[in-house]
C-alpha cells in the first residue's frame, strides 16, 4: 500500500525489485558524468530518452539516408525511421526478457546521431578524409560525441553511462556493458538487414529472386515473418544462456544475409553509380571548408580545424549538403 512518503523513485526500485530479469539493469542510481537532481516523475533513462527526441540531431535524422541519396518516394526509410524500428523491436525483445525497457529505449534512439549523411558512402567518405590525417572517422563514436559534446548547442546532454556506452558500441570490437545495450546491437541490424530488402526491392535494386535461398528459407519469406523469428529465437537463446545471444542457425544466416546486402545494396554497383554524387560533395565540402574554416560553426572550439569541420559535415542532412554543395561550386556541378 502506498504511502504518502513513497516517492517515485521508491515505487519503480520496488516494481524492478520484483518484476526486472535480475541481470537488467536498474534504473537507480543515476551515474552521470555531471550529477544532477532526479526527476520526481522520471527514471533517468526516460529523461535520457527525452534529451534525445528533443535534440536538433535527432530531427535531422529524418532527412538523412538510410540507403537511398535524397529518395524521392515517399515509402523509404530514412535514418529516422529506422532509428524507430529497431527500437520498438528492442522494446519488444527487452519486454521479454525482463530488461530496462526506458535504457533499451534511450539507447535504440541515440544509437545513430552521428551517421553522417547518405548512409555508409558518407561514412566511408569522411573515414576516407580523416585517415589522411592520422585519424578515423566511426558513426558510433561520432553519436557518442553528439550526445557529449555538440547537442544541446554544445552542452551535450549529460546522460547516464549505460546510455552512453550502449550508443558507443552499439557496433565495433565491443560489446555493451549491459543487456540493454548488446540488445540493441544486435537488434540494430535485424532491423536495417529487413527494412533495407524491403527498399532495396521496391528500388529495384535486387528482386526477391535474388535473395539468398537458403538463407530465406530459414528465416522467413517476408521482412516480418524474418523479424519474428529473429526476435523469438533472441529471446529463447538470451534466456537460456544469461546474455544477449541468437542461435547459431539463425544468427549465421542473418549474419549472410547482411553480408549479401552489403555486396549488392550498400555497397554494390547500382548504389555506387547513385552515389558518386554523394561522394563529390562530400569530399568536396571537407577540402572546401578546411581551407575556409570562417564558414564553420566552432560548435566545440577545444578542437581543431579537422575535427571542427567534420563536425559540421557529419551534422548534414542530405539534402542541406547537396545545396551547400551547389551553392558554393554552382549550380548543375553533380550532374
Amino acid at each position: 500500500m502506498e504511502t504518502q512518503t513513497e516517492t517515485f523513485e521508491d515505487r519503480v526500485r520496488a516494481w524492478e525489485s520484483q518484476y526486472l530479469w535480475f541481470l537488467a539493469t536498474p534504473s537507480y542510481p543515476a551515474r552521470r558524468r555531471e550529477p544532477e537532481p532526479d526527476s520526481p516523475v522520471r527514471t533517468p533513462f526516460q529523461r535520457d530518452r527525452d534529451r534525445i527526441v528533443h535534440s536538433k540531431a535527432f530531427r535531422r535524422l529524418k532527412h538523412k539516408t538510410q540507403v537511398f541519396v535524397a529518395p524521392e518516394g515517399d515509402h523509404y526509410r530514412t535514418r529516422l525511421t529506422h532509428t524507430l524500428e529497431a527500437c520498438f523491436i528492442s522494446r519488444t525483445v527487452a519486454r521479454a526478457l525482463g530488461l530496462n525497457e526506458d535504457l533499451t529505449e534511450a539507447i535504440g534512439l541515440g544509437h545513430d546521431l552521428g551517421h553522417p549523411p547518405f548512409g555508409h558512402i558518407g561514412e566511408e567518405v569522411l573515414d576516407e578524409a580523416l585517415e589522411e590525417h592520422g585519424v578515423r572517422f566511426r558513426h558510433n563514436e561520432h553519436s557518442l560525441r553528439v550526445v557529449d559534446r555538440l547537442a544541446g548547442d554544445g552542452r551535450g546532454l549529460n546522460l547516464t553511462e549505460p546510455v552512453r556506452d550502449g550508443i558507443l558500441k552499439h557496433t565495433g570490437p565491443e560489446k555493451p556493458e549491459t543487456l540493454e545495450g548488446r540488445l540493441v546491437r544486435i537488434v540494430d541490424r535485424v532491423a536495417y538487414i529487413n527494412h533495407d530488402i524491403d527498399d532495396a526491392v521496391r528500388a529495384g535494386i535486387i528482386s526477391e529472386s535474388d535473395l539468398p535461398t537458403a538463407e530465406i528459407e530459414l528465416l522467413g519469406s517476408t521482412g516480418a515473418k524474418r523479424i519474428d523469428l529473429l526476435v523469438r529465437d533472441m529471446v529463447e537463446r538470451s534466456r537460456a544462456e544469461g546474455d544477449i545471444a541468437q542461435s547459431e542457425e539463425v544468427g549465421s544466416a542473418m549474419l549472410r544475409l547482411r553480408k549479401f546486402m552489403f555486396e549488392r545494396v550498400y555497397l554494390g554497383a547500382e548504389a555506387r553509380a547513385e552515389q558518386e554524387r554523394a561522394r563529390l560533395a562530400l569530399r568536396t565540402l571537407f577540402d572546401h571548408y578546411l581551407a575556409h574554416l570562417d564558414q564553420v560553426p566552432a560548435t566545440d572550439p577545444a578542437v581543431g580545424p579537422v575535427q571542427r569541420v567534420i563536425d559540421y559535415l557529419a551534422g548534414m542532412t542530405d539534402r542541406f549538403c547537396l545545396a551547400t554543395y551547389e551553392r558554393l561550386m554552382g549550380p548543375n556541378r553533380l550532374g
